[in-house]
């Protein structure tokens, strides 16, 4: 099987889980990132407070999402990108708790995504003082990016793993893990396939 895989980070308004307001999403195939994508969100309402503290770390301002698509408007375009990769973050139970969360507080039903976090990666890949996303992404030679943007963060999370997956020699993430010691989470999405007349 290819290294294939999708990385995706959010950005939160508040402290709130359910409060994304950016996402990014960086497809690999075989190794190689054949497409990204990344597009600001609407918080669902009544997580929807854009906090000060939030903002500095990432920038969004309230009136920058007025007139972004809501969770709900966005989640299939998400979900279509993704299709049924496993998904790849950096504190991978941060960016799948929103994921839960979101589609929670719009009635929606988020997949069992697997994923795999690139955080745990690092750590078992490289002997840095930090493993915060700048540092590991440099050890995996992604310099210089802007971090707390959400498509800039995906992709150096796609590019921890396959720098990782090229030192342990590991043709896809379930190898990857198995050789690091470490546990996708989730369990594997189907999708189903649509009936064309």
């Amino acid at each position: 099987m290819p290294l294939d895989f999708t990385a995706i980070d959010f950005e939160t308004a508040n402290s709130s889980p359910a409060s994304a307001c950016s996402v990014g999403l960086v497809r690999v195939r075989g190794g190689e990132v054949v497409a990204q994508a990344g597009w600001l969100i609407q918080p669902p309402p009544g997580h929807d407070e854009f906090q000060e503290w939030n903002v500095r770390i990432h920038g969004i301002q309230p009136e920058d999402v007025l007139t972004a698509a809501t969770w709900t408007e966005q989640f299939d375009r998400l979900c279509d990108f993704a299709g049924t990769d496993v998904l790849v973050a950096h504190n991978a139970g941060f960016d799948l708790n929103v994921l839960r969360r979101a589609s929670e507080a719009t009635g929606g039903v988020c997949p069992p995504y697997r994923s795999l976090c690139s955080l745990q990666v690092a750590r078992k890949t490289y002997q840095l003082d930090s493993y915060r996303l700048p540092k590991a992404a440099a050890a995996a030679g992604f310099a210089e990016f802007s971090h707390h943007d959400a498509l800039a963060d995906a992709r150096a999370c796609a590019q921890i793993v396959i720098d990782a997956a090229r030192r342990a020699a590991a043709s896809d993430v379930e190898m990857l893990a198995e050789i690091l010691g470490l546990r996708l989470g989730g369990a594997p999405v189907v999708r189903e396939e649509r009936a064309v007349a």
